[in-house]
Formats: structure tokens, C-alpha cells, sequence
């Protein structure tokens, strides 16, 4: 923690009555920064320390925890704020070089901003036994507001240099049959995060440029934690993303390797209706949604069958005859081979066939968990400023998104660490 002639850290019973600043301090108390500190300081050496180490760093989480747009908002607070001059450990402002310089070292030691948040998410999956139970998947846009730099320019700084065009397709089939498709664009970057859907926290996060695809990025996020926190992946149970994921090599590696049940829904490839027949099966057919149907063998009727669990040991779906399950009239009982139902491999289709059925309750209930990750997004947009900002550079932004990442984490670890629990998700409040 790096506090310059810092009085102790307010107690919890004093938070509600001294206001906004105890929200830097319980930030800074748990926030693991000791070895950037060190490291920083070595490189200072005996050269001048007009603006300390330790002084420049908790300006700039204050800048973070305050929502500042910019450096040089944050200068202006500085300048009018003289409580917190103090609790950063500045005697004076610093001029804006000061922080380009600081910042620029930061870059250069991003591997340490990265070891935080490996640390934190540790310290916390410690802290609450069931993180990383449920996990959420999601990509967010992060558009640039530089323009693109041409290449018979010289570099300026001003313009963008790394980022580049990227686009989002949403098809769905309408009930006419007819295709729907909204084609979204944005200029910039784009971050990747998997969180804990209970407890809305970040796991483990990539930023890429625009284009980059959102599949290979998850199955590299995925090895990333096997590497790093495998106590989280391996207490994993359900895995929820949106359609943008629904990638074979995905659903495999989740299954097969980890033992986590892919949440993820099917892209619509089919034609609108269409039906497959179950390899084997002259009876049974089933619908790119995983809805599973038998046909009467009388009269050719169709009735969806009801879902009767999974035989993991197999990798098989059990599915049961709707006119027993559901007592659905069907003339061809009598003659009908399905009484006792039937059981499909996931190798069926792995798309397709998931360990947790596709349309079933507990399918709908494990997706709906997936809002946890839009939150977490709208937080990165509203709360820490990635809604207008005035970053350029992939290096600079995933910088930046890692500094907002950490202390999202500091501040849930301290609401833990203080007997504060029931306020977990209150990260930050409006300034």
C-alpha cells in the first residue's frame, strides 16, 4: 500500500460519517502493490523525488476510484482538494509530465498491474468459497474516439494508432421465416471478461483490438485461469455466454476437459422449422434449439419429449415419452418402441446437445445469470469512465482497463475484509 504520512485507515464505523475520501483509503489499505512500488522505486534510485513514488500511484487510483475522464481533471481536484493531497502524499500538484512519465513507466511493468490482479482475484476466491462457481462470458466494444492514423503520417500521439474496425452481426429467424440481421460497427478496442456471476466480479480479462474474435480468445482466457487459478475453474459448474460463442471447440474444451456445463445459445444456422432425425431413430427428430421431438407412429403427430437428466458417465440425454411424462393423447401408444425413452449421445451434435439440456428450467435459469457480466460492463462505461474517454493505444487501454479491473477488486475485498459483505457489490458510489 503506498500511503505517505498517513494517519491509520478510517474503521468502518467512520466510512458513513467522513464521506467520499475513505473510499481511496479503503482501496489503497488492500490494494497488493508492494512489489510495483519496490521496483519503481529501485528505478528512481537517487534521482529527484519532487513528486514520490508512492504520491503518484495513489493519485492515480484516486483519479480511478473518482471517476476523473482525465489526467488533467484530476489535477484540478488535486489542486482544489487539499484532504486529498494528503491522503495521496503529494505536497504538490504534479505538473502534467509528471503523470505521462508515470504512467509510461506503468506500461513498461504492466506484467506487475497484472500480478495485482491475479493476487486480488486469489485473495477473494479465498475470501468467498462459492466465486467462481458460475462464470459469465462476455465481449464489450471499447470505441475510440481518436481518429485512424494514416500510414504517410508521422506518429503524434494524438491519433490511433492500434486499433481498428470491428463488427457485430445479430441474425435471428422471425416467425415468417425471414432473416433478421443488425450489423453494429465501432472503431477501437474490445475487452474480453469472464466474471463470477454470483458475486459479479472479474476472473480473469484480455483486451484486443476490434476485430480480433471473441472464441480463441475465451479458450486462451480458459487456459489462462487452468494456469493461474485452477481452484476456480475446477469448482466451476455452469458456463454462460451469448450466441457469439457458440463455437464446437468451445463447447468440447468446457465438457471434456473441465467438467463445466456450456450455458451458451445456438446460433441460428438452420432453415427456420427444419428438423434432424436422431441418428438411429426413425421416430425421434429433434430442432436446432435442442428441443426434441417424437412422432406418433400412427398418425405422425409430433410431441416434444420431456427431459430426463444427464448420464454423465455416458455423455448421453435421457428423454422420456410425452404421453406417459405428460399424458399427451397419442394414438399409437399401444405399437409405439419408446415407452421407457430414449438416449442421445452428446456426439449427436455437439452444438447442438449440451450436458445441460438446452429449453429445460434449469438451462433458462443458469442463462439468466449471464446478466452479471452486462453489469460488470456497465460499470466499466459509467463508473470508470470508459464510456468517453481519451485513451489511445491497445498498451495504453488495457493499462488502463486492468487499473479499473484492480480496483473494482481492492474495493470488494476490503467490504469483505471489514465485515461488510452485505455491500460487496457497492464498488463505487456516485461521486
Amino acid at each position: 500500500m503506498g500511503i505517505i504520512a498517513q494517519k491509520r485507515l478510517f474503521g468502518w464505523e467512520e466510512i458513513e460519517t467522513l464521506g467520499e475520501l475513505e473510499r481511496l483509503g479503503l482501496t489503497l489499505k488492500y490494494l497488493p502493490d508492494g512489489k510495483l512500488m519496490r521496483v519503481l522505486k529501485q528505478e528512481r534510485a537517487q534521482g529527484r523525488d519532487d513528486y514520490p513514488v508512492d504520491g503518484m500511484w495513489n493519485a492515480v487510483v484516486a483519479g480511478i476510484v473518482y471517476q476523473h475522464p482525465s489526467i488533467e481533471s484530476l489535477r484540478r481536484e488535486l489542486a482544489r482538494n487539499g484532504q486529498l493531497r494528503w491522503m495521496c502524499g503529494l505536497a504538490s500538484v504534479p505538473p502534467s509530465w509528471a503523470f505521462t512519465r508515470f504512467l509510461q513507466k506503468l506500461m513498461r511493468h504492466s506484467d506487475l498491474v497484472e500480478e495485482m490482479f491475479d493476487a486480488l482475484v486469489s485473495r477473494l476466491a479465498e475470501a468467498l468459497p462459492d466465486m467462481g462457481k458460475h462464470l459469465a462470458h462476455d465481449g464489450k466494444a471499447l470505441s475510440s474516439h481518436g481518429r485512424a492514423d494514416r500510414s504517410d503520417q508521422p506518429a503524434d500521439g494524438r491519433r490511433e494508432r492500434e486499433a481498428n474496425l470491428g463488427v457485430k452481426t445479430h441474425r435471428r429467424v422471425k416467425e415468417d421465416g425471414r432473416l433478421y440481421e443488425k450489423v453494429t460497427t465501432w472503431f477501437g478496442f474490445r475487452v474480453h471478461l469472464l466474471v463470477d456471476a454470483v458475486h459479479e466480479l472479474p476472473v480473469a480479462r484480455k483486451v484486443t483490438k476490434a476485430s480480433e474474435a471473441e472464441c480463441p480468445v475465451a479458450r486462451e482466457m480458459l487456459d489462462r485461469m487452468k494456469a493461474r487459478h485452477p481452484g476456480i475453474l475446477s469448482r466451476c459448474e455452469t458456463y454462460s455466454a451469448d450466441k457469439e460463442y457458440d463455437d464446437t471447440k468451445l463447447l468440447k474444451r468446457l465438457w471434456d476437459q473441465e467438467r463445466i456445463k456450456p450455458v451458451i445459445p445456438a446460433r441460428e444456422l438452420w432453415r427456420s422449422r427444419e428438423t434432424r432425425l436422431v441418428q438411429g431413430q426413425r421416430q425421434v427428430a429433434y430442432n436446432e434449439h435442442g428441443e426434441v421431438f417424437c412422432h406418433c407412429p400412427k398418425t405422425g403427430a409430433a410431441n416434444r419429449m420431456a427431459f430426463g437428466g444427464l448420464e454423465a458417465e455416458r455423455s448421453t440425454l435421457k428423454y422420456r415419452c410425452p404421453a406417459i411424462q405428460k399424458g399427451i393423447l397419442c394414438e399409437g401408444f399401444g405399437r409405439c418402441k419408446l415407452h421407457g425413452g430414449i438416449r442421445i449421445s452428446l456426439e449427436e451434435d455437439r452444438r447442438i446437445f449440451t450436458p445441460l439440456a438446452r429449453g429445460t428450467y434449469g438451462w433458462e435459469r443458469a442463462y439468466k445469470r449471464r446478466s452479471a457480466v452486462e453489469r460488470v460492463n456497465s460499470r466499466l462505461d459509467q463508473s470508470f469512465g470508459f464510456e468517453r474517454h481519451f485513451i489511445r493505444g491497445l498498451s495504453k487501454m488495457q493499462l488502463r482497463v486492468d487499473l479499473a479491473l484492480v480496483t473494482m477488486l481492492a474495493m470488494a475485498l476490503g467490504r469483505i475484509e471489514e465485515k461488510q459483505k452485505d455491500k460487496l457489490r457497492s464498488l463505487v458510489q456516485a461521486a
